[in-house]
């Protein structure tokens, strides 16, 4: 069980003014602060009809409203929410047993809607779980229960705690079961398949009622079960036409068996409905097999959760504890080859980590001292000392964990047409059932042949595919996008990622590193080594943005430790000074070189050059004497040694990712803040023609809003706080997980990696899913539409409209399984 807010009181009475008829409602806002707020609540409150009084007060957060009985607690909700506050909810995870349809689905989830106080109820048939937001104190998991159990199922809220089984973990039917009807039904099918080959023997009546008996009554009895649930509830399932088709074929065969007690060979249809039901028993199980697999991406994630953590105590001594145990502060040790066990950085040793199953990093990533680790990936050479940064719900992992379930269990807008056609399913199938046995009993007088044709009807007629067909392609879809580092937040976001033709870059940060690197250097003697040491040395121990770039540089080019300087000073604004190996060096802007009497002229037009694509510049120089902000202070004079050049450099695959998406047909723009001399250099770079430069923060949203009011589809791609308007501007928000927590939030798809090329293999992946949908829907609507006729029409007999039905499920969820095979184009999938 996971919740969204705390408890908060709801009171739900039949007591009002006078004790006028109505209901008296009491619930928490969120959100007020001052006398104005709670009169903007009141006000929107008594606007909602049907309202005859409401109260706010301040001091208990608490609305009192008292209404007419057809006011819903939806709509004063919904009031509150509208007038700027909000009505906390909490959020209950019931795993539902017994479900075999969308007609089950459906049941439920008004089962579920009709308990007060309860604001959505949306159920998964493919993880058999249902999730349900409603307002605390009013509801509470007994009552949700036992609106499960009312309405036939059975339920227990699922344990989502660490170590527990995976969410969407479906419990299939055993296969005992199965292999028993298939036992006794053999002899009664064997028979029939001799005829194919011209043999005409028949097991003895008595023999045939005594094998189909227990297949009908005992192996059979669930379908009984459910089918009589449903009809308490007012509604029809696939067990229910299960039920009754293979008892009209049974209930037929007794009737011939005990009207012909003579007859040497009775017309006797045992074998009909024992084998529907062994064909419908095997469906079920080999539907609940593939089910599993659709939802292999979070048991795998699950799996990912170490039990246990080494930690390091005061006294040096190692002690194993219990995961839970774990507190931020705490040292953990990780030896080598051992699964990391929280979310830390590095504070001793150096490593390679795999991240594969966390980020979709196919490669290790090299750890070193203040490098920042996540709990679940494997260690692999080295020993590291961890300082925990965060544990238990607030994890990377477990972070992950509640994004895949929480696409997984929303539904898609597809859906609700999907949940609206199986409502009305069942009772439209009975009717045309009844027609076709009315039909051909009335027009040939046979009304055996009649029975059976119906049977077929009700048999063929299966909504199992129709309420697998989306959330099957969903669970597959999101499950192989967090095993490549795309996490979905819901269906939503990934039915509108598909119709994405428009990205909106922000440039720092998502296209680039983000931070200030060398990307150029160039000395008046042509010795660049010396000249990037001689700069790294007199920078040493800097923490200046430009200096740590130089330093990144020098131990990138493998230059070695260099002396330390020597009267280092500081100047503000201008550069900074030292004595490095006894000769005096200044390294800093233009400006303070040539007041210290420095000629650039040598590297003007190089400089120019760097100073045009928006790279800042530096000029290193050495003078005959100490020098200070005014000039050399010896007879020296002032030597150029070379200019170095910063800039934010561009992530590699950048400009892969923006190639990928033309091909794809979707339009890339780069939003930038910098100079547009810069911006377009990086837009050329990177191939996208469309660069808004000089871009404030807040213009970001105004931009894509733009976009949107042109009619594109748009995606807003960010890592920064300042990107978190833009990002819910939208229609669909990608942000970078190496970003800020802000902009994880305000997006609908977070990428892993802070890779560009994740985004078109987001859309990509959203596009297939879209498509596996459609598929699924197609067939299992192509089924029903072409089965039903020919069952109908008597070209299908029960026997085969069985196996129709069995397929029909297990290939839906056969064809949403081949997104598990997807891989980016020339890139290679995590093992």
């Amino acid at each position: 069980m996971s919740t969204t807010a705390a408890a908060a009181p709801v009171v739900l009475s039949s007591r009002g003014p006078a004790d006028a008829g109505g209901l008296r409602w009491s619930f928490v806002v969120e959100g007020m602060t001052c006398a104005s707020c709670v009169a903007r609540v009141e006000k929107a409150l008594a606007k909602v009809d049907g309202v005859a009084e409401a109260s706010v007060n301040l001091a208990t957060e608490t609305a009192s409203v008292f209404a007419a009985p057809g006011v819903t607690l939806e709509a004063l909700t919904a009031a509150v929410t509208r007038a700027g506050y909000a009505v906390p909810a909490r959020e209950w995870r019931l795993q539902v047993e017994g479900m075999t349809c969308a007609s089950c689905v459906g049941r439920v989830e008004k089962a579920l809607r009709q308990v007060p106080g309860v604001r959505s109820a949306e159920v998964n048939l493919a993880t058999e779980v249902a999730t349900v937001s409603a307002l605390p104190a009013m509801v509470d998991a007994a009552r949700l229960l036992a609106a499960v159990r009312k309405a036939g199922y059975d339920a227990h809220v699922k344990d989502d705690a660490p170590g527990a089984a995976a969410e969407g973990e479906p419990k299939g039917p055993p296969l005992w079961p199965v292999l028993t009807a298939a036992a006794l039904s053999l002899p009664l099918a064997l028979p029939m398949v001799a005829m194919l080959w011209g043999g005409h023997w028949m097991l003895p009546g008595w023999l045939q009622w005594a094998l189909a008996t227990p297949v009908q009554f005992w192996l059979g009895a669930r379908f009984y079960r459910a089918g009589w649930s449903a009809l308490r509830a007012g509604s029809g399932n696939m067990d229910l036409l299960v039920a009754i088709g293979t008892s009209a074929g049974y209930g037929l065969s007794v009737w011939t068996l005990l009207g012909q007690p003579g007859a040497a060979m009775p017309e006797l249809y045992f074998e009909g409905s024992a084998v529907v039901i062994t064909l419908v028993l095997l469906g079920k199980w080999l539907e609940a097999r593939a089910r599993r697999q659709t939802s292999e991406a979070i048991r795998a994630l699950n799996r990912l959760r170490p039990e246990v953590a080494r930690l390091r105590l005061a006294d040096g001594r190692e002690v194993e504890r219990p995961i839970a145990e774990v507190q931020v502060g705490d040292l953990v040790v990780v030896r080598p080859g051992e699964r990391i066990a929280v979310d830390g950085r590095v504070i001793e040793g150096a490593s390679h980590v795999d991240e594969a199953m966390l980020t979709g990093e196919s490669l290790p990533v090299a750890k070193q001292a203040g490098d920042g680790v996540i709990g679940g990936s494997v260690n692999a050479e080295g020993l590291l000392l961890l300082h925990t940064t965060k544990v238990g719900a607030e994890s990377t992992l477990a972070r992950i964990v509640r994004l895949v379930e929480s696409a997984q269990a929303r539904k898609a807008p597809i859906q609700k047409l999907v949940d609206r056609i199986s409502a009305v399913f069942v009772p439209v199938v009975m009717g045309i059932a009844l027609l076709t046995l009315l039909g051909w009993g009335l027009g040939t007088g046979r009304w055996d042949t009649a029975i059976l044709h119906a049977v077929a009807v009700l048999v063929i007629a299966c909504p199992c595919a129709l309420g697998l067909a989306t959330p099957a392609a969903i669970m597959a879809g999101t499950g192989v996008a967090a095993r490549h580092g795309v996490l979905i937040k819901d269906a939503e976001v990934l039915e509108l990622a598909h119709r994405i033709d428009v990205v909106a870059f922000d440039k720092t940060g998502t296209l680039t590193v983000g931070r200030p690197t060398l990307l150029a250097q160039l000395a008046i003697d042509g010795d660049e080594r010396a000249l990037l040491q001689a700069a790294a040395a007199l920078q040493a121990g800097s923490e200046h943005p430009l200096a740590r770039a130089v330093s990144q540089a020098a131990a990138d080019a493998g230059l070695p430790a260099a002396t330390a300087p020597v009267d280092l000073r500081a100047v503000a604004g201008r550069g900074v000074s030292a004595t490095v190996d006894g000769r005096p060096l200044q390294l800093g802007s233009r400006r303070w070189v040539e007041e210290l009497g420095a000629d650039l002229s040598p590297l003007r037009a190089r400089a120019e050059a760097e100073q045009a694509q928006g790279r800042t510049v530096s000029w290193l120089v050495s003078s005959g004497g100490k020098a200070d902000e005014h000039g050399p202070a010896g007879q020296g004079g002032v030597t150029l040694l070379g200019l170095l050049s910063f800039g934010d450099r561009l992530k590699p695959g950048a400009a892969e990712a923006v190639r990928e998406l033309q091909a794809m047909g979707v339009r890339s723009v780069m939003l930038s803040g910098d100079n547009r001399g810069a911006a377009e250099a990086a837009g050329a770079q990177l191939g996208i023609a469309d660069v808004r430069a000089e871009v404030l923060p807040e213009d970001k949203s105004r931009i894509v809003g733009e976009l949107r009011a042109a009619g594109a589809t748009v995606a807003m791609v960010g890592d920064g706080i300042n990107d978190a308007p833009a990002l819910a501007a939208a229609q669909v928000g990608i942000a970078m997980a190496t970003g800020t927590d802000v902009a994880m939030h305000a997006a609908g798809i977070t990428l892993m990696r802070g890779d560009p090329a994740l985004v078109p293999a987001a859309i990509d992946i959203a596009r297939r899913t879209q498509a596996k949908i459609r598929q699924n829907l197609f067939w299992a609507f192509a089924y029903n539409v072409v089965g039903i006729p020919l069952a109908a029409a008597g070209l299908l007999n029960p026997v085969l409209a069985g196996a129709a039905m069995a397929f029909s499920s297990l290939s839906v969820v056969s064809n949403a399984l081949l997104l598990r095979r997807w891989r980016r184009a020339g890139g290679a999938a995590p093992d």
